[in-house]
């Protein structure tokens, strides 16, 4: 078993996702959270200038979701079937293009802020709505069984839901995919044991 060490922040933000795998398939790793204050330190000295960056044999791999399919390849949590392989990937990218307009970095408070309202007020409802509909009444995105894709959603909805508490309220099956991810026995107990961060 290779040697794992996750850089990133104090938060969960982007590299959660790479979190859940590791609970979820019971991979050992080094957790390494770096503080705000050290990270123009660090930028120059990493391949593309940001994080998180998954350490592993003398390599530096970085993009999250990149890392995500590579911890996740041959394994159930990608997809049974080529097919389910590319259906997860396409919920991903779905809800990873609506979580990168946001603009996380930006300085202006008042600008920010009117940015966040458009997208959770404006965008979300479409999202949400085109969600529950490839939902439907299954128990998860994808088939009958977990995948990385749910994982993900319970991610970025956690997110979704500090910046705007009431965007699942009308939708109930959305809402329990995320208890359903959540009430799994190894992703539980790293909810539970996780730093508590506001994102």
């Amino acid at each position: 078993m290779p040697n794992y060490k996750l850089l990133y922040f104090n938060m969960r933000g982007r590299a959660e996702i790479i979190r859940y795998i590791f609970a979820y398939l019971d991979i050992k790793y080094e957790d390494h959270r770096i503080e705000q204050t050290d990270w123009p330190k660090i930028k120059p000295t990493l391949p593309f200038g940001k994080i998180p960056v998954l350490e592993v044999e003398g390599l530096t791999l970085h993009q999250s979701l990149a890392i995500a399919r590579y911890l996740t390849k041959n394994t159930d949590l990608a997809g049974k079937t080529e097919l389910e392989q590319c259906q997860a990937d396409a919920v991903v990218d779905t809800l990873d293009d609506f979580m990168s307009l946001f603009p996380w970095a930006e300085t202006n408070q008042d600008l920010k802020k009117q940015m966040f309202n458009e997208l959770l007020t404006r965008q979300a409802p479409h999202l949400l709505k085109d969600l529950d509909t490839y939902l439907g009444d299954k128990e998860w995105f994808i088939g009958n069984y977990v995948t990385w894709a749910d994982f993900y959603w319970d991610v970025c909805s956690t997110t979704l839901l500090v910046l705007k508490p009431d965007l699942l309220d009308i939708y109930p099956r959305l809402a329990s995919l995320r208890n359903k991810v959540q009430d799994i026995p190894a992703i539980s107990a790293w909810i539970l044991k996780r730093p508590q961060t506001k994102l």
